[in-house]
């Protein structure tokens, strides 16, 4: 049963293969949804519990050779603990409360981290943490479906050598996720949109109407007004 839901999520409306492939081959029923189904080759889907922890066991492993957190301990506070407030605005007590338990500023965390996560921040600054959090979703949103593959990257202006000349403005998924952590670049989700649409637009510039790069293009298009909105 876990092998079927697993296999059902992956399922979507949006057909990325070529209608050549398959017509004629399965039965389309009147009335049915047709659905896909990709399965990567490269992944063995009977061993996901097994890869999912050796990507945990790895992750951790790289950690721990950076962080303290497993080689140093900290006793308990007293009862009674206090910390020293005195010229701390109300605004900031949280803040300033959690950064001197012991350990918290020797893990990495600074004053101006904690106050963002304790609302202490400006408002303008809580705006803008937002809109990146809104921003990195949508992008994220569209790196999920099949057929944004060839957009996650940029391209490899050293095997396509005449791709400069044509496309002047190069634009890909994963340059939007570095402005967008960045903070400074996109003030708007139409700001996002526009460079969503310039990556729509160069694909089918550069590629043949008949290239799967185009379909993937295409269809990257119409999926775009399902996550932005209309203003």
């Amino acid at each position: 049963m876990h092998s079927y839901f697993a296999l059902f999520q992956q399922t979507t409306q949006t057909i990325s293969m070529p209608k050549g492939r398959f017509h004629g081959l399965i039965k389309d029923y009147d009335g049915g949804t047709m659905m896909e189904c990709y399965v990567h080759p490269s992944i063995d889907f009977t061993r996901v519990p097994q890869m999912i922890q050796a990507q945990k066991d790895f992750l951790l492993g790289r950690i721990r050779t950076v962080a303290k957190s497993d080689k140093v301990v900290y006793p308990p506070l007293p009862r009674g603990w206090k910390p020293d407030l005195d010229g701390v605005s109300r605004v900031g007590e949280a803040a300033a409360r959690a950064y001197q338990i012991p350990g918290v500023a020797e893990a990495g965390w600074t004053l101006a981290d904690l106050q963002a996560y304790s609302g202490g921040s400006k408002d303008g600054d809580r705006k803008g943490n937002q809109l990146k959090s809104d921003l990195l979703a949508l992008v994220r949103k569209v790196e999920e479906q099949q057929f944004s593959w060839p957009f996650r990257e940029p391209v490899d202006t050293t095997e396509v050598k005449d791709y400069l000349d044509i496309i002047k403005d190069p634009i890909d998924l994963s340059t939007m996720e570095k402005r967008v952590r960045k903070g400074d670049w996109y003030k708007s989700k139409q700001m996002l949109y526009a460079d969503m649409m310039r990556m729509v637009n160069n694909c089918k510039l550069y590629n043949d109407s008949n290239s799967p790069y185009y379909e993937c293009a295409t269809s990257v298009e119409k999926f775009l007004p399902s996550i932005f909105p209309v203003e």
